[in-house]
């Protein structure tokens, strides 16, 4: 599910959000989130509400996850920044095709070994700020599946447009 497209007005805003630290944005863009079709739903029906996670790198050079932003504000019962981990840094996929961007993203998810087997039969929503190619979220389902999870459904702020660069 997707709240807009990335485009005019809200390309402007989610890169003061994301890149600026202005994190003050969490909550009008979580409600923006929240009234995309079937959304509420999803998420009332979640077991868990997990931010695609950073690496220490990136997290160290913008000073906080924009995706936890999102889910805490989204779901604050269930949202958790600490079941799905980012295992590794891997170079920028702003310029990469979807093959390459899923490829640089091999190991790069993993699910918290000592929690795994909260994932077991449960429902997940993944949540993102802004998806290009979907890789990002195809690959941390893929690991959420493989660890048990039941369904994982993903829920962005925007999409990109078919042929962006973003």
């Amino acid at each position: 599910m997707t709240a807009t497209a990335y485009a005019w007005p809200w390309v402007g805003l989610i890169a003061r959000y994301k890149f600026q630290q202005q994190p003050g944005w969490a909550g009008p863009l979580a409600t923006l989130m929240a009234s995309a079709p079937w959304a509420e739903d999803t998420l009332d029906a979640a077991d868990w509400v997990l931010p695609i996670p950073l690496s220490a790198q990136r997290l160290a050079e913008r000073g906080y996850n924009q995706s936890w932003l999102l889910a805490r504000r989204l779901s604050p019962s269930k949202a958790d920044a600490h079941l799905l981990l980012r295992t590794r840094d891997t170079p920028s996929q702003r310029t990469l095709p979807r093959t390459e961007r899923l490829a640089n993203l091999v190991g790069a998810f993993a699910v918290e070994p000592l929690r795994a087997a909260q994932l077991r039969g449960k429902k997940v929503v993944l949540v993102d700020d802004v998806m290009t190619s979907g890789a990002s979220l195809h690959t941390a389902a893929r690991v959420l599946r493989e660890a048990g999870a039941a369904q994982v459904s993903a829920l962005v702020l925007a999409r990109t447009e078919a042929g962006s660069d973003a």
